[in-house]
């Protein structure tokens, strides 16, 4: 079995860096065994696959461990992929996926993603995430993924998580977002991921 695979590094201008990402066309889709043994054979944080349909773009995520129900740089990657790489000729790309259509309008190379807004509510923070980390947060929400929020851009520079802890926690799928407002930016963020290969997403837009 031969494949064509694109490792494009979303987010950036600048070769190794950004958020690295895999992108996989395919004419039809495999086994959910070969995709997972292909993500992991990637070492990224996520691979993208697509199958296009003609009308729309057929595309699943996948980590290392699990298959994602929605993932924004493989996104990306995926389009700019398309557009910059094989020549699509179309400049609005639907993406059928897991988390319903996702829409990318390209205008004059630059990419518009319209994605589905999961807003989160004030929860309390559970006991084995809070244990888990050195730096508490001084406010709490939950959509999927657990979203935290600091005093200073200084706290999320310093934040450190003690991965046998954290790895006891099951969020599947769904991670941990530690954020507060920039100094030179509108906010600042990390994120990271219980059980996984990749405990920290380089770059990450999703909540």
């Amino acid at each position: 079995m031969k494949l064509n695979l694109y490792q494009i590094d979303a987010f950036t201008d600048k070769i190794f860096g950004g958020n690295p990402a895999c992108v996989v066309p395919l004419k039809d889709w495999l086994s959910d065994e070969v995709l997972l043994k292909i993500t992991k054979e990637n070492a990224v944080a996520e691979t993208a696959f697509f199958v296009d349909k003609g009308d729309k773009i057929h595309l699943r995520w996948f980590t290392p461990e699990i298959e994602m129900d929605l993932c924004g740089h493989a996104t990306l990657a995926t389009a700019y992929c398309l557009k910059s790489i094989l020549n699509y000729s179309k400049d609005k790309i639907i993406f059928e996926t897991l988390s319903g259509d996702l829409t990318v309008l390209v205008e004059d190379d630059v990419y518009f993603l319209d994605f589905p807004s999961r807003m989160p509510i004030s929860s309390q923070l559970p006991e084995i995430i809070k244990e888990s980390l050195n730096i508490q947060p001084k406010e709490v929400y939950k959509s999927r993924d657990y979203l935290l929020v600091y005093d200073t851009e200084k706290d999320i520079q310093n934040i450190k998580v003690n991965k046998q802890i954290f790895d006891k926690i099951n969020l599947d799928p769904g991670g941990v977002i530690v954020t507060e407002k920039g100094e030179d930016c509108d906010f600042v963020s990390r994120f990271f991921t219980p059980q996984a290969s990749i405990l920290e997403d380089p770059v990450t837009g999703l909540s």
